[in-house]
């Protein structure tokens, strides 16, 4: 088997993605919608970013999280969408065995960092609301830079670890998989090696990238509750509650799409229902992003109003 795994490894040169439709008459139509979706994205989150660079009076950590999560986001989606717009437009379907492995890496760790941060930005309301006297103290400029570099370290080795393990598995002749990126579960159906080690490393990247963030995330708004309640005044709650409204939206909109796809019984999986909620969950929703945190948010408005050069406040 060794021997036989060697061979077929260096035969498999590409793999075939099939995209979201094979009908030619669509491609056009799918072309433009997912250029359209990723130019917004890419625009709307690196200026979500240059706002908060550029404004002094927003670098606070949660904020500093902010632009973070920002950057992830474009680069999450990059990871995908131009291979997939360059396919349509070459009318190809093929993605290269080493560009299938980077794809798949990128994915996961952008993927897992976005898990991360969000978890650490409810963890940020946590601190404000529930301790606020000692905000600035537990939430120090060192101690975020520290949880940044954490969440990197966690989310990039396992990773590379998970893409380095693929490159010991051997393909069989059928390459094509049934969406519009290299999806790691996809992947593994075309192995002809045993996968049992790469099955195991993806349930234990679930519970660290899915399970264990939002675990946090529920403990932080079970607490915050609990503070909220405990405030007499109607007008405190809500302020206390603003402040949360634009990551818990986040929060709903992420992990609800993805327990949609990992959550639901085997016997209702379909490609069709899958892929629709990974365009959610890796494109309309960091295309979202910037719109669900600044048109809401009065330090955002007028942030991005400097930024263009204008002493109002956009959307106001």
């Amino acid at each position: 088997m060794g021997k036989a795994s060697r061979v077929n490894r260096t035969t498999v040169s590409d793999f075939l993605l099939l995209g979201l439709s094979e009908q030619p008459e669509q491609q056009p139509l799918l072309f433009g919608i997912f250029l359209g979706m990723y130019l917004v994205t890419m625009v709307g989150n690196l200026l979500i970013v240059l706002a908060i660079s550029s404004d002094s009076h927003l670098h606070t950590p949660m904020y500093f999280f902010l632009a973070n999560l920002s950057l992830t986001d474009a680069c999450f989606t990059s990871a995908s969408i131009p291979k997939m717009l360059a396919n349509i437009q070459t009318q190809s379907q093929t993605i290269s065995y080493p560009g299938c492995l980077t794809q798949l890496y990128f994915l996961l760790m952008f993927g897992g960092l976005d898990n991360c941060l969000l978890a650490v930005m409810a963890y940020d309301r946590y601190v404000a609301i529930c301790q606020p006297l000692h905000y600035s103290t537990a939430m120090s400029s060192h101690f975020c830079v520290l949880m940044l570099g954490v969440c990197w370290v966690l989310t990039n080795c396992p990773a590379l670890m998970h893409t380095l393990l693929l490159t010991r598995v051997a393909f069989c002749a059928q390459k094509a998989i049934p969406h519009f990126y290299c999806d790691p579960s996809a992947l593994l159906k075309l192995a002809c090696s045993d996968t049992r080690i790469n099955e195991l490393m993806i349930i234990t990247m679930g519970l660290m990238f899915l399970a264990l963030p939002l675990t946090l995330i529920v403990f932080s708004y079970v607490r915050i509750s609990w503070a909220v309640l405990g405030i007499s005044s109607a007008g405190g709650r809500w302020k206390a509650l603003s402040t949360c409204g634009s990551h818990l939206t986040v929060v709903l909109l992420f992990y609800g799409s993805l327990m949609g796809v990992y959550l639901l019984p085997s016997s209702s999986y379909s490609t069709e229902r899958e892929s629709r909620a990974a365009i959610l969950y890796m494109v309309i929703i960091p295309m979202l992003n910037p719109f669900i945190y600044s048109l809401r948010n009065r330090d955002m408005k007028e942030a991005l109003g400097k930024l263009f050069g204008s002493g109002k406040t956009l959307f106001s």
